[in-house]
């Protein structure tokens, strides 16, 4: 739309900006545009809490493009809360290609508002209103609110296409792990961002429009998206597997190879995973009447569930629960009860809570309670105990509302298990909470692992794919050599898909190649694959600098938590390994150019990045 609002809540004042094409070339949009902006704007060391801190709402040159598969997504982009380190998150459902039809491409916010406040953004103009009467409400209920109120501007028609994003009493509360919900059940979820907007007293952004981004060339554009669409349908895993599923269908698969974290990351078996599974969900909570309502914008693939639980005493219904909800909600914690790991979702989506980072914690705590490491007085009759359904929904709420022990919960694994004496028990990356695979049976997929720019995450570079999926080939997930191409690979092709910004799970289909041909036919450049994917690598490597300066990032933390380095794995088909990361990490310092986990100048001006080689040196950090 080239377009970019800046809102400085401080002063209250709203400004429409532009960004030359040159930079807009070599960042595209999304995650590499927002992290181009807050690496320009903020201050590395800031207090992610601080008004200094900007936070940026970002679309892609892909979003909202009718016929380019999953094309429904927006991110943000700020210095988190939970791991100190450049973060981005990304959502799905419907706000995504609102905001861009409103009329904008990415939104800068800065400062921090006296009071509560939510933006209003329609077909080019934005508007700053008051959110006092929203503050303390939650995500469901905020939401209507806002459409019934903005009804009489649009039509009473209009008011449900009104398309909103906000946090809950979680990010109002400053929860570390608090996220941004839109479409009620979607979420940026890792990370905080929801906090940082809580930090600057902002409830929500509202957006509705009528304005359609333009197609560069159109009949490039028509092959390119007939391409995309065969390669969709061809593929099992985007045209059987994941519509017919959803996401929980990696439950029994990643069981099945002994990779599944159970009870805090000790084993990689759950014995009973089958219960949560995506196929038992299919048949047991699914409803599939509202299914369709639950899908993203122009997504193809449909691998969203819209989910029923009718029986006392964990009813309720929603969006959810994913793949990596139900591993968080239940081997994490010990429990195959589907329906309390259904009620702990919705209560996140509700509270606003990322909901991988909430069961991690909870499968945490639970172990530090189990060596005896929490104070009785601190559980207050609550049965913190593997398996236990009620526990869950406790301590999840508590979480949101800092309530009891929620208040230590809150802020993390990392920081709870430090501060009962116990910092080996937090299965943790740079802050941020580790996923649902065990590095120990997915060699590459730890390397992934230790080096995630953003903290523990399984989708800076999903080598689950060609290590047990076998997409695009099939890998020995055992075997270390020649793993640290693999992982630089994936990273530098995921940090430009993620700057388009459309679904990962369009890989399982087809790659850059691909995505480099929709971005060419889109905007007019002819973005060939390799410059597609150097764009990407410059994405990596800026993020990483950014972090250097921050906290002094580098091989101290491209690691992994001991249990999973020095323990074998106990039983199952991956019993035996540990993840041998030692055997990887000097191949992916080689192949990235890097030394001692840190860019090089060499590297950073091969990359056009000289201002940035610039201030690593100035910091004496180069």
């Amino acid at each position: 739309m080239g377009k970019i609002l800046r809102v400085d809540l401080t002063r209250q004042k709203l400004t429409v900006e532009s960004l030359p094409e040159e930079v807009l070339r070599k960042w595209i949009g999304g995650r590499g545009l927002g992290v181009y902006l807050v690496f320009k704007e903020v201050n590395p060391q800031v207090d992610p809490f601080s008004p200094e801190n900007k936070a940026v709402v970002a679309t892609g040159p892909l979003t909202g493009i009718a016929g380019i598969p999953s094309s429904g997504r927006w991110c943000s982009v700020t210095k988190a809360p939970l791991t100190n380190t450049i973060h981005d998150s990304h959502s799905g459902g419907k706000f995504g290609p609102e905001l861009k039809f409103a009329g904008f491409d990415a939104i800068i916010i800065e400062g921090a508002s006296d009071k509560p406040v939510y933006l209003w953004i329609h077909d080019g103009k934005a508007e700053i209103k008051d959110a006092t009467h929203l503050w303390g409400k939650d995500v469901y209920d905020a939401t209507d609110r806002i459409q019934e109120e903005l009804a009489p501007e649009v039509g009473k028609s209009e008011a449900e296409k009104i398309k909103v994003a906000l946090i809950g009493p979680a990010g109002e509360r400053l929860v570390k792990i608090a996220n941004i919900m839109n479409d009620k059940s979607r979420a940026a979820g890792r990370g905080g961002h929801g906090a940082v907007w809580g930090s600057k007293k902002l409830k929500a952004i509202a957006a509705r429009g009528h304005m359609k981004p333009p197609i560069a060339n159109e009949e490039r554009f028509r092959k390119i998206v007939a391409k995309s669409m065969e390669l969709i349908k061809k593929s099992p895993i985007t045209s059987e597997a994941l519509p017919k599923y959803g996401t929980a269908v990696l439950v029994n698969v990643i069981n099945a190879h002994g990779a599944y974290p159970t009870r805090n990351f000790q084993t990689g078996v759950m014995p009973t995973a089958d219960k949560t599974s995506g196929e038992t969900m299919a048949k047991e909570i699914v409803d599939w009447k509202k299914q369709k309502e639950e899908i993203c914008w122009g997504c193809p693939i449909a691998c969203a569930r819209y989910s029923k639980i009718e029986k006392p005493p964990f009813t309720g219904e929603g969006g959810g629960p994913e793949y990596e909800t139900v591993w968080a909600f239940g081997a994490q914690t010990g429990t195959d009860d589907l329906a309390a790991i259904s009620k702990a979702n919705y209560l996140c989506n509700e509270l606003g809570l990322d909901t991988i980072s909430m069961g991690h914690i909870i499968g945490t705590f639970f172990e530090l309670v189990e060596k005896g490491k929490i104070p009785p007085e601190k559980l207050r009759g609550l049965k913190a105990t593997w398996g236990s359904g009620e526990a869950l929904v406790e301590l999840t709420w508590r979480t949101a509302y800092r309530s009891g022990i929620g208040d230590d919960l809150a802020e993390g694994a990392e920081r709870l298990a430090r501060k009962y004496g116990a910092p080996e028990l937090a299965m943790v990356v740079r802050g941020q909470e580790l996923p649902a695979y065990d590095p120990r049976g997915v060699q590459g997929h730890g390397l992934a692992y230790a080096t995630s720019n953003r903290g523990g995450c399984h989708l800076r570079a999903y080598l689950i794919a060609p290590e047990i999926l076998g997409v695009p080939q099939l890998l020995d997930r055992f075997e270390t050599k020649g793993k640290a191409g693999w992982v630089k690979h994936f990273q530098d092709v995921f940090a430009t898909l993620d700057s388009l910004v459309v679904c990962k799970f369009v890989t399982f289909a087809y790659w850059s190649d691909v995505m480099a041909e929709q971005l060419s036919a889109v905007t007019g450049w002819d973005i060939s694959k390799n410059e597609f994917e150097k764009i990407g690598e410059r994405i990596w490597n800026a993020e990483r600098a950014f972090n250097v300066l921050a906290f002094g990032d580098g091989e101290k933390y491209d690691t992994l938590p001991k249990r999973l380095l020095e323990e074998p794995m106990p039983e199952g088909p991956s019993k035996g390994h540990v993840t041998r990361l030692g055997e990887m990490l000097p191949d992916y310092y080689s192949v990235r150019g890097w030394v001692r986990g840190r860019p090089t100048r060499a590297k950073l001006e091969e990359l056009d990045l000289k201002w940035i080689a610039d201030k690593l040196a100035e910091s004496g950090l180069l």
